[in-house]
């Protein structure tokens, strides 16, 4: 007899790997920084990503590198065309997000 719960739930049940795109959470914030570097960048351009191209790219590099996602082509994840295309160097600095034009009053 089951109680809560259907009495058929283990029947058949075969568990599968995620879908192509869901991928850890960073929970240690070993890419934290450049993540928020990311989002201000979104902020700063109005949640325009393609002046943050670069930024994007520099994140993704960093959650393949931590095994936090699986190494893939820029080309699959829509960065081919970006200026830069080799992955980041770590050795190199972080961009820094653009910065909004002045509205005139």
């Amino acid at each position: 007899m089951s109680f809560g719960r259907p009495p058929s739930i283990n029947l058949g049940f075969k568990p599968s790997p995620p879908d192509r795109g869901s991928f850890p959470l960073d929970h240690y914030g070993e890419c934290k920084d450049k993540m928020m570097l990311y989002m201000t960048c979104l902020k700063a351009n109005s949640s325009n990503s393609t002046p943050c191209r670069e930024v994007s790219k520099e994140y993704l590099n960093c959650r393949m590198d931590k095994g936090l996602m699986e190494r893939d082509d820029w080309k699959n994840l829509g960065l081919s065309a970006s200026k830069t295309a080799s992955p980041v160097d770590p050795s190199s600095s972080p961009a820094q997000p653009p910065v909004p034009p002045r509205k005139s009053s």
